[in-house]
Protein backbone atom coordinates (compact mmCIF):
# COMPACT_ATOMS: atom_id res chain seq x y z
CA UNK A 1 0.00 0.00 0.00
CA UNK A 2 1.15 3.34 -0.88
CA UNK A 3 2.14 5.88 1.91
CA UNK A 4 -0.42 8.18 3.18
CA UNK A 5 -0.72 11.85 0.45
CA UNK A 6 -1.65 14.41 3.02
CA UNK A 7 -2.51 18.49 2.08
CA UNK A 8 -3.52 21.44 4.57
CA UNK A 9 -5.23 24.55 3.48
CA UNK A 10 -7.15 27.24 5.07
CA UNK A 11 -11.22 27.70 3.99
CA UNK A 12 -12.15 31.31 4.91
CA UNK A 13 -16.11 30.43 4.74
CA UNK A 14 -18.95 28.06 3.66
CA UNK A 15 -18.53 29.43 0.30
CA UNK A 16 -14.66 28.71 0.24
CA UNK A 17 -15.70 25.09 1.25
CA UNK A 18 -18.15 24.33 -0.69
CA UNK A 19 -15.46 25.06 -4.04
CA UNK A 20 -13.21 22.80 -1.81
CA UNK A 21 -15.62 19.77 -1.94
CA UNK A 22 -16.87 20.94 -5.90
CA UNK A 23 -13.29 20.27 -6.82
CA UNK A 24 -12.97 16.93 -4.91
CA UNK A 25 -16.02 15.82 -6.23
CA UNK A 26 -14.41 16.65 -10.07
CA UNK A 27 -12.25 13.47 -8.85
CA UNK A 28 -14.16 10.96 -7.22
CA UNK A 29 -16.07 7.82 -8.60
CA UNK A 30 -18.60 5.15 -7.52
CA UNK A 31 -16.67 2.90 -5.13
CA UNK A 32 -14.88 6.01 -3.08
CA UNK A 33 -15.17 6.50 0.65
CA UNK A 34 -14.84 10.38 2.13
CA UNK A 35 -14.50 11.02 5.81
CA UNK A 36 -15.68 14.19 7.78
CA UNK A 37 -13.80 14.72 11.05
CA UNK A 38 -14.46 17.08 13.28
CA UNK A 39 -15.98 18.81 16.20
CA UNK A 40 -19.16 19.66 17.20
CA UNK A 41 -20.01 22.76 14.86
CA UNK A 42 -17.25 22.13 12.58
CA UNK A 43 -18.67 21.86 9.40
CA UNK A 44 -18.48 18.40 8.50
CA UNK A 45 -22.59 18.76 7.38
CA UNK A 46 -22.05 22.27 5.38
CA UNK A 47 -19.06 20.08 3.45
CA UNK A 48 -21.29 16.89 2.97
CA UNK A 49 -24.12 19.48 1.83
CA UNK A 50 -22.11 21.18 -0.93
CA UNK A 51 -20.84 18.44 -1.95
CA UNK A 52 -24.71 16.51 -2.71
CA UNK A 53 -25.70 19.82 -4.00
CA UNK A 54 -22.70 20.36 -6.44
CA UNK A 55 -23.45 16.85 -7.93
CA UNK A 56 -27.30 17.24 -8.26
CA UNK A 57 -26.12 20.07 -10.10
CA UNK A 58 -28.79 21.72 -7.70
CA UNK A 59 -28.08 24.53 -5.08
CA UNK A 60 -31.74 24.51 -3.78
CA UNK A 61 -31.60 20.39 -2.74
CA UNK A 62 -32.41 19.65 0.88
CA UNK A 63 -30.05 17.93 2.70
CA UNK A 64 -30.58 17.14 6.30
CA UNK A 65 -27.77 16.13 8.60
CA UNK A 66 -28.20 12.33 9.03
CA UNK A 67 -27.42 12.71 12.87
CA UNK A 68 -30.89 10.76 13.61
CA UNK A 69 -31.53 8.53 10.56
CA UNK A 70 -27.53 7.85 10.79
CA UNK A 71 -27.81 7.15 7.08
CA UNK A 72 -29.17 9.10 3.56
CA UNK A 73 -28.96 7.40 -0.07
CA UNK A 74 -29.06 10.28 -3.13
CA UNK A 75 -29.59 9.20 -6.66
CA UNK A 76 -27.00 11.71 -8.55
CA UNK A 77 -27.12 12.32 -11.75
CA UNK A 78 -23.06 10.90 -11.92
CA UNK A 79 -23.58 7.85 -9.61
CA UNK A 80 -25.45 7.31 -6.08
CA UNK A 81 -24.28 8.69 -2.66
CA UNK A 82 -24.53 7.21 0.57
CA UNK A 83 -24.36 10.50 3.37
CA UNK A 84 -24.08 8.90 6.77
CA UNK A 85 -23.57 10.08 10.58
CA UNK A 86 -22.11 7.71 13.26
CA UNK A 87 -22.04 10.19 16.01
CA UNK A 88 -24.86 8.07 17.77
CA UNK A 89 -23.10 4.44 16.50
CA UNK A 90 -22.68 2.34 19.78
CA UNK A 91 -21.68 -0.68 18.71
CA UNK A 92 -19.89 -1.37 14.74
CA UNK A 93 -22.72 -4.30 14.32
CA UNK A 94 -25.38 -1.10 13.78
CA UNK A 95 -23.31 -0.47 10.72
CA UNK A 96 -25.30 -3.71 9.33
CA UNK A 97 -28.79 -2.29 9.66
CA UNK A 98 -27.87 0.74 8.05
CA UNK A 99 -26.40 -0.67 4.99
CA UNK A 100 -22.59 1.00 5.77
CA UNK A 101 -21.40 -2.78 6.21
CA UNK A 102 -20.20 -3.90 3.86
CA UNK A 103 -20.49 -0.47 2.00
CA UNK A 104 -22.72 -0.58 -0.80
CA UNK A 105 -21.02 -1.80 -4.47
CA UNK A 106 -21.06 1.43 -6.61
CA UNK A 107 -21.76 3.78 -4.61
CA UNK A 108 -19.71 6.88 -3.03
CA UNK A 109 -19.95 7.21 0.55
CA UNK A 110 -19.47 10.34 2.78
CA UNK A 111 -18.88 9.13 6.54
CA UNK A 112 -19.43 12.30 9.33
CA UNK A 113 -17.85 10.88 12.36
CA UNK A 114 -15.58 8.35 11.56
CA UNK A 115 -13.87 8.25 14.44
CA UNK A 116 -16.70 6.09 15.84
CA UNK A 117 -16.03 3.32 13.94
CA UNK A 118 -12.43 3.36 13.03
CA UNK A 119 -12.83 -0.52 12.25
CA UNK A 120 -15.62 -0.56 9.81
CA UNK A 121 -13.55 1.73 7.25
CA UNK A 122 -11.67 0.63 4.36
CA UNK A 123 -8.36 0.88 3.70
CA UNK A 124 -8.52 3.27 0.32
CA UNK A 125 -10.52 6.80 1.89
CA UNK A 126 -10.24 10.04 1.49
CA UNK A 127 -10.02 11.80 5.41
CA UNK A 128 -10.95 15.13 5.59
CA UNK A 129 -10.53 16.81 9.09
CA UNK A 130 -12.02 20.41 9.24
CA UNK A 131 -11.10 22.67 12.32
CA UNK A 132 -12.15 26.05 13.68
CA UNK A 133 -9.65 28.57 12.62
CA UNK A 134 -10.26 31.75 14.74
CA UNK A 135 -7.39 33.46 14.01
CA UNK A 136 -9.21 34.05 10.61
CA UNK A 137 -12.74 34.91 11.19
CA UNK A 138 -15.77 32.92 12.97
CA UNK A 139 -16.42 31.38 9.57
CA UNK A 140 -12.98 30.43 9.10
CA UNK A 141 -11.80 26.37 8.96
CA UNK A 142 -8.20 24.46 8.45
CA UNK A 143 -8.61 21.72 6.79
CA UNK A 144 -6.31 18.62 6.47
CA UNK A 145 -6.89 16.12 3.58
CA UNK A 146 -5.18 12.62 3.74
CA UNK A 147 -5.20 9.70 1.27
CA UNK A 148 -4.93 6.29 2.38
CA UNK A 149 -4.13 3.34 -0.02
CA UNK A 150 -5.50 3.94 -3.79
CA UNK A 151 -6.84 7.53 -2.64
CA UNK A 152 -3.82 8.80 -2.41
CA UNK A 153 -3.43 9.37 -5.37
CA UNK A 154 -6.51 11.10 -5.57
CA UNK A 155 -5.65 13.86 -2.70
CA UNK A 156 -1.76 14.33 -4.83
CA UNK A 157 -4.52 15.27 -7.53
CA UNK A 158 -6.48 17.34 -5.64
CA UNK A 159 -3.98 19.40 -4.16
CA UNK A 160 -2.70 19.88 -7.97
CA UNK A 161 -5.79 20.94 -8.78
CA UNK A 162 -6.22 23.64 -6.50
CA UNK A 163 -2.95 24.62 -7.35
CA UNK A 164 -3.97 25.10 -11.40
CA UNK A 165 -6.84 26.88 -10.40
CA UNK A 166 -5.07 29.44 -8.35
CA UNK A 167 -2.49 29.99 -10.44
CA UNK A 168 -4.59 30.74 -13.43
CA UNK A 169 -6.96 33.18 -10.81
CA UNK A 170 -9.76 30.85 -10.64
CA UNK A 171 -9.45 29.94 -7.23
CA UNK A 172 -12.46 31.88 -6.08
CA UNK A 173 -14.90 31.31 -9.07
CA UNK A 174 -17.89 29.24 -8.76
CA UNK A 175 -17.93 25.80 -10.04
CA UNK A 176 -20.84 23.95 -11.63
CA UNK A 177 -20.93 20.38 -12.59
CA UNK A 178 -21.18 19.18 -16.27
CA UNK A 179 -22.14 15.99 -17.48
CA UNK A 180 -19.45 13.85 -18.09
CA UNK A 181 -18.95 10.84 -21.23
CA UNK A 182 -17.72 7.21 -21.25
CA UNK A 183 -14.20 8.56 -20.59
CA UNK A 184 -12.14 9.15 -17.32
CA UNK A 185 -12.32 12.90 -18.28
CA UNK A 186 -14.19 15.38 -16.15
CA UNK A 187 -16.16 19.33 -16.93
CA UNK A 188 -17.20 22.22 -14.32
CA UNK A 189 -17.98 25.13 -15.66
CA UNK A 190 -15.73 28.27 -13.63
CA UNK A 191 -18.43 31.04 -13.03
CA UNK A 192 -16.74 34.82 -12.56
CA UNK A 193 -18.53 38.13 -12.93
CA UNK A 194 -16.21 38.37 -16.14
CA UNK A 195 -18.18 35.29 -17.97
CA UNK A 196 -17.88 31.52 -17.72
CA UNK A 197 -14.92 28.80 -19.05
CA UNK A 198 -14.78 25.00 -18.85
CA UNK A 199 -12.59 22.85 -16.44
CA UNK A 200 -11.46 20.04 -17.84
CA UNK A 201 -9.84 17.19 -15.53
CA UNK A 202 -7.75 14.85 -18.08
CA UNK A 203 -6.13 12.36 -15.83
CA UNK A 204 -3.51 10.16 -17.85
CA UNK A 205 -5.10 6.60 -18.33
CA UNK A 206 -4.52 4.06 -20.38
CA UNK A 207 -7.35 1.88 -21.43
CA UNK A 208 -7.26 -1.36 -20.20
CA UNK A 209 -4.19 -3.75 -19.66
CA UNK A 210 -1.30 -3.85 -22.00
CA UNK A 211 -2.79 -7.22 -24.54
CA UNK A 212 -2.92 -5.95 -27.91
CA UNK A 213 0.67 -6.61 -28.72
CA UNK A 214 1.83 -5.47 -25.68
CA UNK A 215 -0.28 -2.44 -25.96
CA UNK A 216 -3.08 -1.23 -24.10
CA UNK A 217 -6.59 -0.62 -25.84
CA UNK A 218 -6.08 2.87 -26.18
CA UNK A 219 -2.77 2.79 -27.71
CA UNK A 220 -3.16 0.26 -29.88
CA UNK A 221 -6.24 2.16 -31.67
CA UNK A 222 -4.49 5.69 -31.08
CA UNK A 223 -7.00 7.06 -28.47
CA UNK A 224 -5.28 10.32 -26.59
CA UNK A 225 -4.12 8.85 -23.68
CA UNK A 226 -3.72 12.14 -21.91
CA UNK A 227 -4.33 16.23 -22.68
CA UNK A 228 -1.66 16.90 -25.24
CA UNK A 229 -3.43 15.54 -28.23
CA UNK A 230 -6.38 17.75 -27.47
CA UNK A 231 -4.48 21.34 -27.27
CA UNK A 232 -2.41 20.31 -30.76
CA UNK A 233 -5.74 19.33 -32.55
CA UNK A 234 -7.49 22.34 -31.12
CA UNK A 235 -4.83 24.84 -31.91
CA UNK A 236 -4.54 23.27 -35.43
CA UNK A 237 -8.48 23.82 -35.72
CA UNK A 238 -9.03 26.96 -35.38
CA UNK A 239 -5.70 27.84 -37.33
CA UNK A 240 -7.93 26.86 -40.47
CA UNK A 241 -11.00 28.80 -39.40
CA UNK A 242 -12.90 26.07 -37.45
CA UNK A 243 -14.61 26.30 -34.30
CA UNK A 244 -12.42 24.83 -31.83
CA UNK A 245 -12.49 26.09 -28.04
CA UNK A 246 -9.66 28.84 -27.05
CA UNK A 247 -7.28 27.05 -24.28
CA UNK A 248 -7.28 29.87 -21.96
CA UNK A 249 -4.60 27.45 -19.24
CA UNK A 250 -3.23 24.33 -19.35
CA UNK A 251 -1.26 22.11 -17.28
CA UNK A 252 -0.05 19.32 -19.80
CA UNK A 253 1.41 17.00 -17.86
CA UNK A 254 -0.89 16.95 -14.75
CA UNK A 255 -4.04 17.18 -17.49
CA UNK A 256 -6.12 20.14 -16.24
CA UNK A 257 -6.65 22.84 -18.82
CA UNK A 258 -9.55 25.95 -19.01
CA UNK A 259 -11.04 26.37 -22.05
CA UNK A 260 -13.78 28.58 -23.84
CA UNK A 261 -17.25 27.24 -23.33
CA UNK A 262 -19.14 27.03 -26.29
CA UNK A 263 -22.40 27.11 -24.30
CA UNK A 264 -25.24 24.43 -24.86
CA UNK A 265 -27.41 24.65 -27.77
CA UNK A 266 -27.18 21.31 -29.60
CA UNK A 267 -28.19 20.13 -32.72
CA UNK A 268 -30.94 18.04 -31.82
CA UNK A 269 -34.46 19.08 -30.55
CA UNK A 270 -37.56 17.25 -29.71
CA UNK A 271 -38.57 14.35 -27.45
CA UNK A 272 -37.23 11.77 -28.72
CA UNK A 273 -34.66 13.96 -29.99
CA UNK A 274 -34.32 14.35 -33.77
CA UNK A 275 -31.49 15.85 -35.96
CA UNK A 276 -32.08 19.69 -36.78
CA UNK A 277 -31.77 19.78 -40.35
CA UNK A 278 -30.37 23.18 -40.85
CA UNK A 279 -27.64 22.84 -38.33
CA UNK A 280 -26.36 18.70 -39.97
CA UNK A 281 -26.55 20.78 -43.21
CA UNK A 282 -23.52 23.08 -41.49
CA UNK A 283 -21.97 20.26 -39.98
CA UNK A 284 -21.46 18.56 -43.13
CA UNK A 285 -20.34 21.87 -45.09
CA UNK A 286 -18.08 22.04 -42.47
CA UNK A 287 -16.87 18.24 -42.95
CA UNK A 288 -16.62 19.02 -46.48
CA UNK A 289 -14.20 22.27 -45.88
CA UNK A 290 -12.17 20.66 -43.84
CA UNK A 291 -11.61 17.57 -46.04
CA UNK A 292 -10.47 19.94 -48.61
CA UNK A 293 -7.46 21.30 -46.56
CA UNK A 294 -4.30 19.69 -46.81
CA UNK A 295 -3.46 18.82 -43.59
CA UNK A 296 -0.39 18.51 -41.56
CA UNK A 297 0.80 15.54 -39.67
CA UNK A 298 2.77 16.75 -37.68
CA UNK A 299 1.43 20.42 -34.88
CA UNK A 300 3.32 22.15 -33.19
CA UNK A 301 2.15 21.89 -29.55
CA UNK A 302 4.26 24.07 -26.86
CA UNK A 303 8.08 25.51 -27.40
CA UNK A 304 10.15 22.96 -29.09
CA UNK A 305 7.41 20.30 -28.44
CA UNK A 306 5.60 18.87 -31.36
CA UNK A 307 2.65 16.53 -31.43
CA UNK A 308 2.27 14.00 -34.48
CA UNK A 309 -1.10 13.16 -35.56
CA UNK A 310 -1.65 8.74 -35.14
CA UNK A 311 -2.50 7.18 -38.72
CA UNK A 312 -5.91 4.96 -38.51
CA UNK A 313 -4.37 1.77 -40.08
CA UNK A 314 -5.37 -1.34 -40.86
CA UNK A 315 -4.13 -2.94 -37.25
CA UNK A 316 -6.17 -0.55 -35.11
CA UNK A 317 -9.15 -0.52 -36.92
CA UNK A 318 -9.26 -4.56 -36.65
CA UNK A 319 -8.29 -3.81 -32.74
CA UNK A 320 -11.50 -1.73 -32.67
CA UNK A 321 -14.09 -4.51 -34.62
CA UNK A 322 -12.46 -6.79 -32.68
CA UNK A 323 -14.20 -5.87 -29.31
CA UNK A 324 -17.44 -7.32 -31.00
CA UNK A 325 -15.72 -10.56 -30.66
CA UNK A 326 -14.84 -9.95 -26.95
CA UNK A 327 -17.87 -8.40 -25.81
CA UNK A 328 -20.43 -8.84 -27.97
CA UNK A 329 -21.10 -11.89 -28.98
CA UNK A 330 -20.44 -13.67 -25.63
CA UNK A 331 -22.87 -11.03 -24.04
CA UNK A 332 -25.05 -12.49 -26.51
CA UNK A 333 -24.26 -16.07 -25.83
CA UNK A 334 -22.48 -16.68 -28.92
CA UNK A 335 -18.64 -17.43 -27.38
CA UNK A 336 -16.20 -17.39 -30.86
CA UNK A 337 -14.35 -20.05 -31.93
CA UNK A 338 -10.55 -19.64 -32.65
CA UNK A 339 -11.89 -20.51 -36.43
CA UNK A 340 -14.05 -18.01 -36.50
CA UNK A 341 -12.23 -15.48 -35.07
CA UNK A 342 -9.39 -16.47 -37.51
CA UNK A 343 -12.06 -15.69 -39.95
CA UNK A 344 -13.37 -12.41 -38.88
CA UNK A 345 -10.32 -11.17 -38.74
CA UNK A 346 -9.04 -12.02 -42.58
CA UNK A 347 -12.18 -11.16 -43.68
CA UNK A 348 -12.44 -7.73 -42.28
CA UNK A 349 -8.02 -7.02 -43.06
CA UNK A 350 -8.42 -8.37 -47.14
CA UNK A 351 -11.22 -6.00 -47.47
CA UNK A 352 -9.79 -2.70 -45.73
CA UNK A 353 -6.73 -3.50 -47.52
CA UNK A 354 -8.60 -3.83 -51.12
CA UNK A 355 -10.00 -0.66 -50.71
CA UNK A 356 -7.53 1.10 -48.97
CA UNK A 357 -5.76 0.08 -52.34
CA UNK A 358 -8.17 1.47 -54.74
CA UNK A 359 -10.16 4.26 -53.78
CA UNK A 360 -8.96 8.03 -53.57
CA UNK A 361 -11.48 8.48 -51.14
CA UNK A 362 -9.34 7.03 -48.57
CA UNK A 363 -6.82 9.43 -48.55
CA UNK A 364 -5.92 10.48 -45.42
CA UNK A 365 -7.43 13.71 -43.66
CA UNK A 366 -8.23 14.38 -40.06
CA UNK A 367 -10.54 12.12 -38.61
CA UNK A 368 -11.45 13.91 -35.66
CA UNK A 369 -13.28 10.50 -34.83
CA UNK A 370 -16.34 11.05 -32.38
CA UNK A 371 -17.98 13.77 -34.57
CA UNK A 372 -21.78 13.59 -33.73
CA UNK A 373 -24.32 15.10 -31.82
CA UNK A 374 -23.02 15.37 -28.36
CA UNK A 375 -20.01 16.58 -28.94
CA UNK A 376 -21.06 19.46 -31.56
CA UNK A 377 -22.18 23.09 -30.40
CA UNK A 378 -24.32 25.61 -32.51
CA UNK A 379 -22.77 28.62 -32.26
CA UNK A 380 -25.50 30.76 -34.06
CA UNK A 381 -23.62 34.21 -33.74
CA UNK A 382 -21.31 33.02 -36.19
CA UNK A 383 -21.12 32.76 -39.24
CA UNK A 384 -20.86 29.59 -42.50
CA UNK A 385 -19.17 26.68 -41.12
CA UNK A 386 -17.85 28.63 -37.97
CA UNK A 387 -21.48 27.81 -36.17
CA UNK A 388 -20.38 24.60 -35.62
CA UNK A 389 -18.25 24.28 -32.37
CA UNK A 390 -16.64 21.14 -31.95
CA UNK A 391 -15.61 20.12 -28.71
CA UNK A 392 -14.24 16.35 -28.52
CA UNK A 393 -11.25 15.81 -31.05
CA UNK A 394 -8.76 14.94 -28.91
CA UNK A 395 -8.86 10.95 -30.45
CA UNK A 396 -8.03 12.32 -33.32
CA UNK A 397 -5.88 10.38 -36.62
CA UNK A 398 -5.19 10.23 -40.15
CA UNK A 399 -7.92 8.49 -42.06
CA UNK A 400 -10.56 7.95 -44.54
CA UNK A 401 -12.57 10.79 -44.94
CA UNK A 402 -15.82 9.16 -44.95
CA UNK A 403 -15.47 8.12 -41.45
CA UNK A 404 -16.55 11.42 -39.53
CA UNK A 405 -19.76 11.77 -42.33
CA UNK A 406 -20.46 8.55 -40.78
CA UNK A 407 -20.35 9.30 -37.17
CA UNK A 408 -22.59 12.46 -37.75
CA UNK A 409 -25.25 10.72 -40.33
CA UNK A 410 -25.48 7.47 -38.16
CA UNK A 411 -25.71 8.87 -34.77
CA UNK A 412 -25.34 6.08 -32.11
CA UNK A 413 -27.25 8.19 -29.80
CA UNK A 414 -30.06 9.11 -31.77
CA UNK A 415 -32.21 7.80 -35.00
CA UNK A 416 -31.25 9.86 -38.06
CA UNK A 417 -33.91 8.88 -40.96
CA UNK A 418 -32.43 6.88 -43.47
CA UNK A 419 -33.70 9.75 -46.46
CA UNK A 420 -31.88 12.65 -44.32
CA UNK A 421 -28.71 10.65 -44.53
CA UNK A 422 -29.13 10.39 -47.90
CA UNK A 423 -29.42 13.85 -48.54
CA UNK A 424 -27.05 15.37 -46.50
CA UNK A 425 -24.69 12.53 -48.01
CA UNK A 426 -25.22 13.82 -51.30
CA UNK A 427 -24.41 17.65 -50.09
CA UNK A 428 -20.77 16.30 -49.26
CA UNK A 429 -20.54 14.45 -52.28
CA UNK A 430 -21.56 17.73 -54.13
CA UNK A 431 -19.71 19.75 -52.25
CA UNK A 432 -16.16 17.77 -52.37
CA UNK A 433 -17.16 17.55 -56.34
CA UNK A 434 -17.62 21.13 -56.83
CA UNK A 435 -14.00 21.73 -55.27
CA UNK A 436 -12.38 18.77 -57.20
CA UNK A 437 -13.52 17.74 -60.27
CA UNK A 438 -11.53 14.44 -59.34
CA UNK A 439 -13.40 13.66 -56.36
CA UNK A 440 -14.95 9.98 -56.72
CA UNK A 441 -18.60 9.59 -55.82
CA UNK A 442 -18.84 6.38 -56.17
CA UNK A 443 -15.25 5.50 -54.47
CA UNK A 444 -16.84 7.13 -51.62
CA UNK A 445 -20.29 5.99 -51.68
CA UNK A 446 -18.29 2.40 -51.39
CA UNK A 447 -15.46 3.92 -48.51
CA UNK A 448 -18.94 5.46 -46.62
CA UNK A 449 -20.67 1.68 -46.31
CA UNK A 450 -17.38 0.20 -45.34
CA UNK A 451 -16.12 2.72 -42.33
CA UNK A 452 -19.75 2.41 -41.36
CA UNK A 453 -19.48 -1.10 -41.27
CA UNK A 454 -16.60 -1.11 -39.15
CA UNK A 455 -17.69 1.80 -36.91
CA UNK A 456 -21.10 0.07 -35.84
CA UNK A 457 -19.44 -2.95 -35.34
CA UNK A 458 -17.04 -1.53 -33.09
CA UNK A 459 -19.84 0.22 -31.46
CA UNK A 460 -21.79 -3.14 -30.88
CA UNK A 461 -18.64 -4.29 -28.81
CA UNK A 462 -17.91 -1.64 -26.85
CA UNK A 463 -21.28 -0.78 -25.39
CA UNK A 464 -20.95 -4.37 -24.60
CA UNK A 465 -17.82 -3.96 -22.04
CA UNK A 466 -19.25 -0.65 -21.40
CA UNK A 467 -22.08 -2.81 -19.71
CA UNK A 468 -19.71 -5.69 -18.91
CA UNK A 469 -17.10 -4.56 -17.94
CA UNK A 470 -17.75 -0.77 -16.28
CA UNK A 471 -20.96 -1.56 -14.99
CA UNK A 472 -22.76 1.33 -17.45
CA UNK A 473 -25.66 -0.42 -18.53
CA UNK A 474 -27.40 2.41 -20.22
CA UNK A 475 -25.62 2.12 -23.54
CA UNK A 476 -27.06 -0.93 -24.40
CA UNK A 477 -30.10 0.61 -25.17
CA UNK A 478 -28.51 2.62 -28.51
CA UNK A 479 -27.67 -0.92 -29.44
CA UNK A 480 -30.84 -1.57 -31.66
CA UNK A 481 -30.37 1.25 -33.21
CA UNK A 482 -26.24 0.74 -34.38
CA UNK A 483 -27.61 -2.63 -35.69
CA UNK A 484 -29.68 -0.86 -37.91
CA UNK A 485 -27.38 1.20 -38.91
CA UNK A 486 -25.06 -1.58 -39.71
CA UNK A 487 -27.98 -3.59 -41.50
CA UNK A 488 -27.88 -0.62 -43.74
CA UNK A 489 -24.99 -0.17 -44.76
CA UNK A 490 -24.14 -4.05 -45.00
CA UNK A 491 -26.57 -3.81 -48.51
CA UNK A 492 -23.91 -2.35 -50.27
CA UNK A 493 -22.63 -5.08 -52.55
CA UNK A 494 -18.87 -4.48 -52.05
CA UNK A 495 -19.54 -6.08 -48.15
CA UNK A 496 -21.47 -8.93 -49.34
CA UNK A 497 -19.07 -11.20 -47.72
CA UNK A 498 -19.47 -9.62 -44.68
CA UNK A 499 -23.19 -9.19 -44.53
CA UNK A 500 -23.47 -13.51 -44.99
CA UNK A 501 -21.12 -13.72 -42.35
CA UNK A 502 -22.71 -11.92 -40.08
CA UNK A 503 -26.13 -13.42 -40.88
CA UNK A 504 -24.64 -16.39 -39.77
CA UNK A 505 -22.70 -15.71 -37.14
CA UNK A 506 -24.04 -12.13 -35.11
CA UNK A 507 -26.99 -12.65 -33.46
CA UNK A 508 -29.12 -8.88 -33.49
CA UNK A 509 -28.96 -7.04 -29.92
CA UNK A 510 -31.96 -7.66 -27.53
CA UNK A 511 -34.48 -4.69 -28.40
Amino acid sequence: MSDPTTFSLALANETATAHLMADLALLIGPGDVITLSGDLGAGKTAAARAMIRYLAGDDAVEVPSPTFTLAQTYDLPPFPLIHADLYRVNDPLELEEIGLSPLPEGTVALIEWPERAPAALPKDRIDIALNHRAALGSTARAAEITGYGRAAAQVARLKALRQFLSQAGFADAKRQRMAGDASTRSYARLIRDDGVVILMNSPRRPDGPAVYDGKSYSAAVHLAEDVKPFVAIAAGLRERGFSAPVIHHADLDSGFLITEDFGSAGFIEGDPPRPVAERYEAAVDMLAALHREALPEVLPLAPQITYAVPSFDIDAMLVEIGLMLEWYLPDRGAEPTNNLRAEFVMMWRDLLGKLAAVHKAWDKTWVLRDFHSPNLIWLGDRSGTSRVGIIDFQDAVLGPAAYDLVSLLQDARIDVPEQLELVLLTRYIKARRAADETFDPAGFAETYALMSAQRNTRLLGTFARLNRRDGKPQYLRHQPRIWAYLTRSLAHPALSGIREWYSANVPPPVP
